[in-house]
């Protein structure tokens, strides 16, 4: 039998994207997600593209007796990577506590159940954001905590260090993944990012604006101390992404974690500007569209970008595809939302925005 894997949040952006990963690389997911930020209609494109379907339980992670529920109705479960959470930065400034009780509460409530039912271990969905704005870079893994610049951030630290107090026992194994920006799509182009209601990160909002369902784009401040003055992100395809957790997955359950608590870095290594994403994605895609520059927005920083010698080095993974790569694919995304095209269950790929 295929180990059973339980990813939270997997019909989300990131957890999408794992789930085939997973499935290519001999693991069956059981998702569950509570559809606050995704739609059902993923998981049918998700069996599209794996020619197979796949176990789905709609849950909150906060329900805690559908959570309880779920642990004996699936047994098996060998391993879990959490994605469920509240992600965008803006937001998390807005609502607090909606990402203190999404982020912390429901890792808590995850971490119980993980534990009465004596599952050994977990792969978390971490951020670079821990970091705050670095003094140095690229980061390491190595470097503390800074002062995160939003709820959303502290909840990842916060996150991160009850993970690592979960895994002073000797029965529990965690890896955190640490990710930079990820961003792009699936090559079937069947599966890709498309948050409900406003975007919160940078491409779905230039792939929305060149598709024109958006008057413009705004670039939140041109006066950082960056060659043009806008901010500095590591991007990374979020299908070298998806790799590195079944990378991470497999370590763990192969018992080859050097220490109870691991944590790598996953980004490419490379910096760009916003400018640098935009000139990507109109030079590769041969399309333009408008944008404008406004004042900086609360709790972004200036500029960071990782070293990711550790997990090449320690998970045998680093990321494949260029910024080329990630534009293309973001819009051959777009275009077939925009198209109408259908899976073989006939559920429309264009959602309403």
């Amino acid at each position: 039998m295929k180990p059973l894997i339980l990813v939270t949040g997997g019909l989300g952006y990131i957890g999408s994207h794992t789930v085939i990963e997973l499935a290519q690389s001999g693991y069956e997911p059981l998702i569950i997600d509570n559809l606050s930020n995704s739609s059902y209609s993923v998981l049918h494109r998700l069996e599209t593209i794996a020619g197979k379907p796949f176990i789905f339980e709609k849950i909150d992670l906060n329900d805690q007796a559908a959570m309880k529920n779920l642990f004996v109705r699936y047994p098996d479960i060998r391993g879990v990577i959490h994605f469920a959470a509240s992600k965008a930065v803006g937001e998390s400034i807005e609502k607090p506590l909606l990402y203190y009780r999404n982020n912390v509460s429901a890792l808590v409530n995850l971490l119980e159940l993980i534990e009465a039912n004596e599952v050994s271990g977990m792969i978390f969905s971490s951020s670079c954001t821990v970091y705050g704005q670095p003094d140095e870079l690229p980061v390491t893994e190595r470097m503390p905590f800074g002062n995160a610049s939003s709820p959303y951030g502290k909840t990842k630290q916060i996150g991160e260090q009850i993970l690592r107090d979960a895994s002073s026992d000797k029965t529990f194994r965690c890896i955190a993944l640490r990710y930079f920006n990820p961003i792009g799509a699936h090559e079937s182009g069947l599966i890709g990012e498309l948050p409900n209601g406003i975007p919160s990160n940078l491409v779905p909002f230039i792939t929305q604006t060149a598709a024109g369902l958006r008057e413009k784009l705004r670039v939140f401040g041109n006066d950082y101390n960056t060659p043009d003055g806008t901010a500095i992100r590591d991007y990374i395809h979020v299908m070298d992404l998806a790799a590195a957790h079944v990378a991470a997955l497999s370590r763990q359950l192969l018992g080859k974690q050097a220490v109870n608590y691991e944590v790598f870095n996953i980004g490419t290594g490379q910096g760009f500007t916003v400018l640098q994403l935009i000139e990507a994605f109109e030079r590769v895609n041969g399309i333009s569209f408008p944008y404008e520059i406004v004042d900086r927005r609360p709790g972004d920083i200036e500029k960071i970008f990782a070293d990711t010698t550790l997990a090449s080095d320690v998970l045998q993974w680093r990321a494949k595809r260029s910024l080329d790569d990630m534009m293309h694919t973001a819009w051959q995304w777009q275009q077939n939302l925009m198209a109408g095209k259908t899976t073989s269950t006939t559920q429309p790929l264009y959602e309403k925005i």
